[in-house]
């Protein structure tokens, strides 16, 4: 093991990076040597994904496992492997649970796809207001569980290859900024929970309110008719 003189972190003796601070561990004498170095430590494509998602867990659901609290990574690993193809990139339908179960936008938001996120807090919201038909809400979930793996694979492509079309970046300051880019944005969470006991608060409300009553004076007709003189 090779200790960083940085931060004293443990480090293979075959890194020439510490793995916790990025601090140099040794110079190599050649710039051949050191592209050499580059070309072999060229991640894969599923390294890139898993820098990318990050190592945060969720709750999944299959057929054989059912419910299990497991990295997110796994689960996307294989839609997206679903997805890709020699051939390119194909869409394939599938579910995602959390996207349809909570607030679609809050998922959106979680995932840092910030137009998504905006779309689904917007457009279900102005249709409900237009057309008075709840069922909009419930049809916009369905799209939402429907299409998040599809759109998630997309915005995780996309935003992997642009990092990696950075000219003279070295693979540590590259994975540095594939996590910033990537990951989750935990105060999402805690947005959702004050959401949903907020909503849960005016349903309460609502319940000892209860309906309207009956007109006291008993409708129009029985209201006196002003005259005047």
């Amino acid at each position: 093991m090779n200790a960083c003189p940085s931060c004293s972190q443990e480090n293979p003796d075959a890194a020439n990076f510490c793995l916790q601070c990025g601090q140099a561990l040794a110079s190599i004498s050649s710039e051949a040597s050191h592209e050499a170095a580059q070309t072999k430590a060229i991640p894969t494509q599923t390294q890139l994904w898993e820098t990318f998602i990050g190592p945060s867990k969720s709750i999944q659901f299959s057929i054989k496992t059912g419910w299990v609290w497991r990295p997110a990574f796994l689960y996307y690993k294989d839609k997206f492997a679903n997805i890709e193809t020699p051939q390119g990139p194909r869409f394939v339908l599938s579910w995602n649970w959390p996207a349809a179960l909570f607030d679609s936008f809050l998922w959106f938001l979680y995932r840092k796809m910030y137009m998504f996120a905006l779309l689904y807090a917007v457009a279900p919201a102005l249709a409900i207001f237009l057309t008075g038909d709840m069922m909009v809400g419930i049809v916009s979930r369905i799209l939402a569980g429907a299409s998040a793996n599809y759109l998630y694979y997309w915005h995780v492509k996309d935003k992997v290859q642009q990092i990696m079309a950075v000219p003279n970046l070295d693979n540590t300051v590259r994975a540095r900024l594939i996590q910033e880019e990537g990951g989750v944005q935990p105060y999402v969470l805690w947005l959702g929970a004050a959401l949903h006991v907020l909503m849960l608060g005016l349903l309460i409300a609502g319940i000892i309110q209860g309906p309207p009553g009956p007109d006291p004076l008993g409708g129009s007709e029985g209201r006196p008719v002003q005259k005047f003189y």
